[in-house]
């Protein structure tokens, strides 16, 4: 096996498989960075032609987003391009007028965001994503509303994921630093054991050594079999940890194709990346 000189590839995080859903992903191959697995009869989730927006006026046009189990998918693109609406599309937060949303083989399109997480998908808004009066292990119980099982045990490995939250536990989450309440929120989204996160730009606002942490985290719970679907503002970093990179323009798929294919194109770094 040949190492990568991109350290986000080799060794991707862990192989601790438990924060999943039973028979979520799964990655034959842990001692390889960076492969995933098509899922039987197609994507893992397969948004296809999604079309639609707010009122009259469309934001989606044929947008199309797929993830199989265990991979990394990055959406960048310019201010207004659509990457957030095409998350919240995904979610179920924005009704379609054309296309489908399928999550492992389902049909999901036409379910409630709180149908979706009961299926196995997680959602980490920008904003607003703690409540910040609340305790950490407080919003970490929030994120269990769904189950009927004992979750100490994912809470367990949520603080092996974020140490520093485990320390904070009995801390309000409004008084932790931009970076850890982004810890927070990633923490009570896997306290569903999601099949798939969504994660709608987790660095923003945060100082670079944060983001590279964050990343580092963001790939451990991918080398879970946990399916990543991203939305970020620094786009040449996600790519760099990206098995699969979209680029949207003015709601639309422009480029389609690997973290390293996108950043190694010359018009995709001459027009998005800055050269």
């Amino acid at each position: 096996m040949t190492r990568s000189d991109n350290p986000y590839r080799d060794d991707r995080g862990n192989k601790d498989r438990s924060i999943t859903k039973a028979g979520g992903g799964t990655i034959d191959n842990p001692e390889g960075g960076g492969s995933a697995l098509p899922a039987p009869g197609g994507p893992f989730l397969a948004a296809e032609g999604m079309t639609g927006g707010y009122g009259a006026a469309d934001i989606l046009h044929d947008c199309t987003l797929t993830v199989e189990k265990g991979q990394i998918a990055v959406i960048v693109g310019p201010n207004g391009a659509g990457k957030s609406t095409a998350m919240k599309a995904v979610f179920g937060m924005l009704r379609l007028r054309g296309g489908h949303v399928r999550l492992d083989g389902e049909d999901i399109t036409h379910l409630s965001p709180q149908d979706r997480v009961a299926k196995g998908m997680g959602f980490v808004p920008q904003t607003n994503n703690v409540f910040p009066s609340m305790s950490v292990e407080e919003n970490l119980e929030m994120g269990a509303f769904l189950r009927r099982d004992d979750f100490r045990a994912t809470m367990e490995q949520v603080f092996d994921l974020f140490p520093i939250l485990k320390d904070k536990r009995r801390q309000p989450a409004g008084e932790l630093s931009g970076g850890q309440r982004q810890q927070v929120a990633v923490g009570r989204a896997l306290m569903t054991q999601p099949k798939l996160l969504m994660l709608d730009e987790p660095t923003a606002g945060v100082s670079p050594i944060v983001m590279d942490e964050l990343f580092d985290r963001i790939i451990e719970v991918a080398r879970t079999g946990i399916s990543i679907l991203m939305v970020e503002q620094n786009a040449r970093q996600a790519l760099e940890i990206a098995d699969k990179g979209y680029v949207l323009v003015q709601g639309a798929n422009r480029y389609t194709d690997t973290g390293a294919a996108l950043l190694a194109d010359p018009d995709v770094r001459r027009t998005f990346l800055g050269g």
